[in-house]
């Protein structure tokens, strides 16, 4: 089995990545199960709206992924109620719309995604690794209830997010970070058997800062009068994730390769 994670999708650009290109890497990969984090995809690169919703369905996403910015845009608490595509952090606090965890029936295989958001510099939630050891406790991998778990660790500190991937060491078939929108290089297989990978990265444009504008956001570090609300970069959106292949008895990872594909990072 082959899984394909992608990182936040930030703005028209990112969005725009996705939808051209994803069918064709599920394709070409032969990719069987696919999770996107689209907490980024709104024209206004915060939060996510039905129709991005939809057209990432469209294009071959299984499930939809997201952080700190889930609630970003009016459409999200609608989605997140009545989708169990739809993810948000599973430590929000528990009155929340929708639901962190998801089982999802695929070619006669059961794929768990569980999206959680770091405690660091993050906005407020509940302790992320209480909640990671209640879902340790409650799925084992590689049964027939949980032949693979995807873990989505949305936070902003490396060490929080590589403690996590430790944790789930040899309970999970991949752990990844998301949020800070750059890819690191320490894509790999950990001892026990997950695929880790400190972050993912944005899928989006990167002639830009992290996403946004590069020249509004010189002006804000600059504090310059003309600084506009952050908006997204609009070039040439490059897709950057995360493709596994894994044991079908285990539902541990056997190979791991990194994707960046298109725009300006590739070149």
């Amino acid at each position: 089995m082959n899984i394909l994670i992608l990182g936040d999708v930030v703005g028209p650009s990112g969005v725009k990545a996705v939808k051209e290109r994803l069918p064709k890497i599920i394709e070409e990969k032969k990719v069987d199960f696919v999770i996107v984090n689209g907490e980024n995809a709104a024209d206004s690169g915060r939060g996510i709206t039905k129709k991005i919703f939809e057209d990432f369905l469209k294009a071959g996403a299984d499930v939809i992924t997201t952080g700190n910015h889930v609630w970003d845009h009016k459409d999200a608490e609608a989605i997140a109620s009545k989708d169990i595509k739809f993810l948000r952090p599973s430590n929000l606090p528990k009155d929340s719309p929708g639901k962190g965890e998801g089982v999802y029936k695929k070619k006669g295989k059961n794929f768990i995604v569980l999206n959680l958001m770091g405690n660091v510099f993050m906005k407020k939630c509940d302790d992320v690794f209480t909640e990671a050891k209640k879902f340790i406790e409650k799925f084992e991998l590689g049964n027939a209830k949980a032949n693979f778990i995807i873990v989505d660790m949305h936070g902003e500190i490396t060490s929080e997010k590589m403690a996590m991937g430790h944790l789930f060491d040899g309970k999970a078939t991949m752990v990844v970070g998301t949020h800070t929108h750059v890819p690191t290089s320490d894509y790999r297989i950990m001892e026990k058997g997950t695929a880790y990978q400190t972050d993912i990265g944005m899928c989006g444009d990167y002639n830009s800062v992290i996403g946004m504008n590069k020249e509004n956001s010189v002006k804000k570090f600059l504090k310059e009068k003309d600084f506009e609300k952050n908006f997204p970069s609009e070039g040439a959106g490059t897709l950057s994730g995360l493709i596994i292949e894994c044991d079908q008895n285990t539902g541990l990872a056997k190979k791991v390769n990194r994707l960046i594909l298109g725009g300006s990072l590739t070149q």
